[in-house]
């Protein structure tokens, strides 16, 4: 991870596996000093929510804790797992989504959701039964909720701009 320009964490899966495994592989402590060392770092839906400092799934487990705040399960309402396209709703101008428009479609697959324990965190939101946070990020650290490689020309454009992140 030293060498990396930026770190991308992916995830599928559920929250508690997802930390067994990172302390299991000892990636918590590398992750963690290369976020505070100011490496560009992006979470893709599972690797967003390990961001926060617990996530409830399967009981309160403890997350990376670079993000106050919970993930927790979406309500009863609509059909979850919450699959398929929804809108973005832009709430904060960041360099993760310059070139993305407002109500413009991507793709996910998940059934618990971030509730960041400062709204500041919140770049994006999306709805589904509720209004969730769809992208988060403070200083070199961004997650998204969806899974931007599903998500057609317009999820590249989020990886693009992670791209460029890295290069700055």
């Amino acid at each position: 991870m030293n060498e990396a320009g930026g770190i991308i964490l992916p995830g599928v899966g559920a929250f508690a596996d997802a930390m067994n495994q990172l302390r299991e592989l000892k990636l918590v402590e590398p992750i963690l000093d290369s976020i505070q060392s100011g490496k560009p770092f992006l979470g893709i839906c599972l690797g967003m929510q390990v961001l926060f400092e617990q996530g409830e799934e399967h009981g309160i487990h403890r997350g990376l804790g670079v993000f106050p705040g919970r993930v927790v399960k979406f309500p009863p309402g609509p059909k979850v797992p919450h699959m398929g396209w929804n809108q973005l709703h832009i709430k904060q101008a960041s360099p993760l989504l310059d070139g993305v428009p407002e109500d413009g479609a991507f793709y996910f697959v998940h059934s618990f959701y971030a509730e960041p324990g400062e709204s500041s965190l919140i770049l994006a939101t999306s709805d589904y039964g509720l209004e969730f946070p769809a992208v988060a990020g403070r200083g070199n650290v961004f997650g998204v909720q969806f899974h931007p490689e599903k998500s057609s020309s317009l999820g590249l454009k989020i990886l693009q701009n992670f791209g460029g992140i890295v290069e700055l």
